[in-house]
Order: C-alpha cells, then structure tokens, then sequence
C-alpha cells in the first residue's frame, strides 16, 4: 500500500508486510519445514495455468463466505484475530474502577458507550437534531465558506476536504492539501456510468437518503433525496477521475491567497480560514484545480436550502453508525448489503473495538504491542529489510536499460528509506480527550476535534517523523514519498507472511516480497516522482524516463486484459503503482533469498525448491474470495488489483517461474520472454 499526500492513501484497508528470517541456514527437510500450507493447494491445477488456483484452489473451493463478511481471506483472518486480541485489552479497562481522565477509563467508557444499544436507543435522534438546528442557521451563500471548515473540523466533510501532510516541493515542511471530496459513493463513476448495474445502485441510493432522513423525521424526504442526488451528481460530474488524482505531478499546485481568491472568486476564504483555525495561512495545494473552480458555480447556482440538506446529509451519513438501532441498520443496508454484499451486521463487539482503534488507538496499540510483539521480531524485520535492500541495489545496478546517471540517483534514494517497525517510538497524547460511557456520539465529535487540533498542531514546525499513520493493532503496511520511508505494522508480523520455525524460502516469498514491494514504491510510476529527499523533483534522464515509461505501460496493458467478470476489467492505469510494487517485490525477493544464502546451496524441502516455496510463499499472503458486489467496488476504488491477479499477473513476468515450475508455450501463464516486463 502506498500512502501518499494528502487524500491520496489507500485507505486503510490491510495491505502487508512481516519479517523473515536472514539466517542462511542451509537445514535440511527433516530440521526444518517448508511453511508451504500443503491443504489449500489444488495441485489438480497446472501452475503455468492458474497459479493463484494451484496454490489456494482447495481453500477457495471449500470457503463458504460468512453472513457478515464482504470477503474474507488472510488479511481478513490477521484482523481478527487482532480484534480479538485488542477485545481482551478493552475488556480488560472497560470492567474496572479506572481513575477520571485515565487511558483505562477512555477505553472502557468508549467502548461501552458503543455498546450501549439502549442509551443509544434511548438517546435517539437528538444529537443529530442539533446539528441540523446548527446547519439551519445558515442564511445565505456567503456563509457557506466558514461552513465548509465547521463541518470539515466535525469529521463531516464538505465538497472539498482538507489534509496536513509534508510539501511535495519541501518535505521538511507542512502544508494543507485540499481536494475534491463529499460525495456519498467513493467514486465519481458511480454517478456517470449508464450501465443497468449503475442506474440500479444510484436508485437504491436514493431510496436509502429517503429512509434516513424518514427516520429523522423529516417532511418530504423523497424530495430532500433527489435535492441531494442532484447537488452530488454535479459535484461528482465536475470530479477528476481516479486516474488523474492519483497523478502527484498533476496534484501538486500549491497556491498563495490571490490564487486561491481566482480560483474560487465567489468562495469566502476568509471565513473558512478562520473557522479552520488558520486565519494567517498563506498557501494551500489544490490537488484538483479546475474541480474547485467548477465547484465555484456550483454554489452559486445551487441554492441554500438544498446545501442546508446537504451538509444535513453530510452529517448523518458520518454519523450513522453511532446514534440509535434504526438508522445503524440502515446504514448497513446500503453501504454493506447493497454496496458489498454483506447479508448481515458484524457482532456489535466487533464494531466496538473498531471504534476504540479509530479512536484511540494508539492507547490500546501500546499494551497490544508489550502482550503481542516482541523485540526480536523488530530485530529481525530490519535485518530483513536491510538484506532486501542489498538485493535491490544489486538489481539496479545490473540493469541493463538505465544509465549510470539515474543509477547514481536511484541508489541515493535506497539508502535514504527510512524504515519503521512495528510501533511508534513516540506515542500519541490522548490526554485532551473526554470520555464519557453514556455519550457515544458525544465521544466521536469529541474524538475528531482532538485529532482535528492535533493535526493542526503539525503546521507550527517542521515535519515530524515519528508519526504513524494507523495504530500497530492494524493490519497494515506502506509507504510515504514525502518521507521516503516504508512501515511495517506489528500487526501484520505473523503467519503466514512470517513463521520462526519455518524455511527462509516462503518467508521470502511472503513478507520478503512485501518488503520489497513497498520499498518499490518509491520508485513505481508515482514515487519515481519524488527524489531521495522526499522532495517532488525529476531526477531521471530523458532517455531512462521515455524507457521506464515504456516498461510500465506494458504492464498497463497487461492488467488492462485481465477480467474480472464478464463486463469487468482490472483498470491496468489506475493499480499500475501497486501492480510495479508487486512485481518488484517478489522480482527482488528471490534475490535477496539467495542474498541469504551466503554461498550455500538452497534445501529441498517436501520436494519442493527453494524458488518453488518463494513463489508459493507470495501465492499464500493472497488467499481470498470476494462477493461479487464487494469485488466490483474494489474494482472502482481500490488501486490494488485483485487477489488472483496480484499472483498471476506478477509470476508470468518473472523468468524463475518459468524455470521453477516448467511452464511451457500452451500454458494461460505464459508470455513470450519479449513480452514479460522487468522494470526493477
């Protein structure tokens, strides 16, 4: 996963990483085995032909996906057994008699609150009555501006949002980056496209907003919905596409208050400044400046009372999930049955804890971290990570389509990586934060305003870079630009992408090549953008630049073929960073193997080589099954490809496949050594 400046992070969802071990140890089969999950294969399958099917087909075939899961697959089964774990440490702070003000008593009260369905009940609607009293007070265009900044500090958001990261052109700095935002699906294509499937979800769209603001109370709710589609639709119309956003040279645009004013000549930047709590700010980068000023018109033509509902539908949609029964389960039935698949709601317990890591995670991160990390384990992950990076530069020295003064800069920039391990070594402050068990909702906004003001802290010094960006409890990895640093969450550091007792070869294959993969980050066809200081500057030549662009395009066109469903292709531009991390990743994972090694031959175990365990290794991180409607949203929104896809569309590219697994001219894996893409 890559995480980028400002809304350009992929969002949280599990992506990957774990430690290996470095040892070289040359056991043989009967000291040590192979980590190969012999059970989920269907060696029925020709690798050649399906090699995602011949390492996980049994699993897949005996699957049956849970009432309450969209999908479910190894990341899925690192999380929970997560959550469990944080669980015991809730429980632990919610059933004692914790001081006022103690880290023991926000985690108790937090998570009880949540689970306080009859408060919740009985509380009802009146939390949220307040803001919409709070939104009717607005009486004219002029005041939207300060507006947009109430309800971005709110956690609600507005049509564009805002973001404190590093500045692409001075990374030692802040800045506040703003882009387009506050639609209620994750994507403008849901608005535009004209196929059954698409027309069919906007309904069912528009019939949810109607039951929401129904059980608000509201008059005339069906009329309120078609408001908001309308206002949306034109928001999303006005959008870049996903492509386009995630372009880091297109979104950078830093502009001073002129600009901003040219920009936006209708838009009350004063007011939304000052509401921000940043009267004195001289610049801002726009990630998508003709959106803003389209939006500008916008405003103007679309009057009060219909921005009055919308920012009410802002509102309620963030909040839903915390007020009473009624709107919780309408809430699931659009954006999980409907948008995803899911027959039925999560155990609330689940959701509990979900809500005390967004909301202090950091808190509980410290005891899961001292119960369920050991020191070894950072240990031996930066010892991986430094081999890893001994085989990258190996790998871009030997290459034979970039010159030597690309090389020199590419080199400098491997040696800059920053890599963090497991758990902050600073720890968030939590202390400004009040708990209390009976007030939910109260809880959130007050848990938003401090996050709020602690990023807001950031703009008066330098960058910080102890940050992380999710607790260690999440299952997580990626990797920052800015900063030119990956991180690897102590979440993720267990099987199957690392066990002690196992052969180096699967571990390589497995948190080896996810190292490796967002090391490549910094150099896939956004991160190539940013040199070794983090800083957005060309540091290619021409001619290496045409040629990189040449390399990935193939693989654009190689993912652009792969299909997901009947009427679904992999979009090969929009995962191209993701899918270069990938292939890089196990491209260098096998010579960091073999780093490992330090001369000595590579074992044999349970019959299988050792390249074959490195590739079956990468096959095993990607087990899983998805719904159909959970994985055609993935396929709008997620820039990583799917499953079966990360493992095929990689493996066909590398000549030790071939080797490892004879695949042969006939095969549905097979590409013609001219056509198979080698970039790093």
């Amino acid at each position: 996963m890559k995480l980028k400046t400002g809304f350009k992070y992929i969002g949280m969802v599990a992506m990957v990483a774990l430690l290996s071990g470095c040892s070289g140890d040359n056991s043989t089969e009967d000291q040590i085995k192979s980590g190969v999950i012999t059970e989920n294969m269907d060696t029925s399958v020709k690798p050649g032909d399906d090699f995602f099917a011949y390492v996980n087909g049994t699993w897949i075939k005996n699957y049956v996906i849970a009432d309450d899961k969209a999908g479910y697959g190894t990341f899925s089964m690192l999380q929970e057994k997560s959550k469990l774990a944080v669980k015991a440490i809730i429980e632990e702070s919610a059933q004692g008699n914790n001081a006022l003000g103690s880290n023991e008593q926000k985690v108790g009260d937090m998570f009880n609150s949540f689970m306080d369905m009859d408060k919740r009940n009985e509380i009802g609607t009146a939390p949220m009555m307040k803001i919409f009293d709070e939104i009717d007070v607005l009486s004219d265009h002029r005041e939207l501006g300060a507006y947009f900044a109430q309800s971005i500090r709110s956690g609600f958001g507005a049509p564009f949002g805002l973001f404190i990261y590093g500045d692409a052109d001075d990374p030692t700095l802040y800045v506040v980056h703003s882009g387009q935002s506050g639609i209620g699906f994750r994507d403008r294509s849901y608005y535009i496209k004209t196929d059954a499937k698409s027309v069919e979800i906007r309904d069912k769209y528009l019939i949810h907003i109607e039951k929401m603001f129904t059980l608000m109370g509201m008059e005339n709710p069906g009329e309120i919905a078609t408001m908001i589609m309308a206002l949306e639709t034109k928001l999303a119309t006005a959008m870049w596409t996903k492509e386009d956003s995630r372009d880091s040279i297109k979104t950078n645009n830093i502009m001073d208050r002129t600009a901003l004013a040219e920009l936006m000549p209708d838009f009350d930047w004063v007011g939304y400044f000052d509401i921000l709590g940043t009267p004195n700010l001289d610049k801002m980068n726009i990630f998508q400046p003709s959106y803003f000023k389209a939006l500008n018109g916008i405003m103007g033509e679309t009057d009060i009372v219909t921005w009055k509902l919308y920012f009410k539908w802002r509102s309620l949609s963030i909040m839903a999930d915390y007020m009473n029964e009624a709107i919780v389960n309408q809430n699931f039935d659009f954006y999980y049955k409907t948008m995803r698949g899911v027959k039925k709601q999560q155990d609330q317990w689940k959701r509990g804890v979900d809500t005390v890591n967004r909301t202090l995670g950091e808190v509980v991160g410290q005891v899961y971290v001292a119960q369920h990390f050991k020191p070894e384990a950072k240990a031996r992950m930066l010892e991986l990570v430094e081999n890893l990076s001994k085989a990258y530069e190996n790998s871009i020295k030997d290459l034979d389509w970039m010159g030597e003064e690309t090389k020199t800069k590419a080199l400098d920039k491997l040696h800059k990586f920053n890599p963090k391990i497991g758990y902050p070594d600073k720890w968030k402050d939590y202390s400004a934060l009040e708990i209390k068990e009976d007030d939910l909702f109260g809880n959130i906004m007050r848990s938003t305003k401090v996050d709020y003001d602690l990023n807001l802290a950031k703009l008066d010094g330098p960058v910080k870079r102890n940050i992380w960006a999710l607790p260690p409890q999440i299952v997580a990895a990626y990797s920052n630009s800015t900063l030119n640093e990956i991180t690897f969450h102590a979440a993720i550091l267990q099987p199957p992408f690392f066990e002690m007792g196992i052969d180096d070869a699967v571990n390589y294959g497995a948190i080896g090549a996810v190292i490796g993969h967002e090391i490549g980050h910094g150099f896939d066809d956004q991160g190539s953008s940013y040199d070794a200081d983090g800083a957005l500057k060309n540091w290619w030549t021409d001619e290496d630049k045409e040629e990189f662009k040449k390399r990935t395009g193939a693989l654009v066109d190689q993912y652009n073929g792969f299909q997901i469903f009947d009427d679904l292709n992999v979009n090969g531009k929009f995962t191209l960073g993701e899918n270069i991390g990938d292939l890089g990743g196990v491209s260098i994972a096998i010579k960091a193997y073999h780093l490992s090694l330090n001369g000595k031959p590579a074992p044999v175990i349970d019959g299988l080589t050792a390249e074959q365990r490195i590739f079956i290794g990468w096959g095993q991180v990607f087990m899983g099954t998805r719904r159909e409607a959970s994985a055609r949203q993935q396929a709008a929104t997620d820039p990583h490809s799917p499953a079966q896809f990360r493992v095929n569309g990689v493996v066909r590219n590398i000549p030790a496949f071939y080797e490892a697994f004879n695949v042969q001219p006939g095969d549905k894996l097979y590409l013609a050594p001219v056509e198979r893409v080698k970039i790093w």
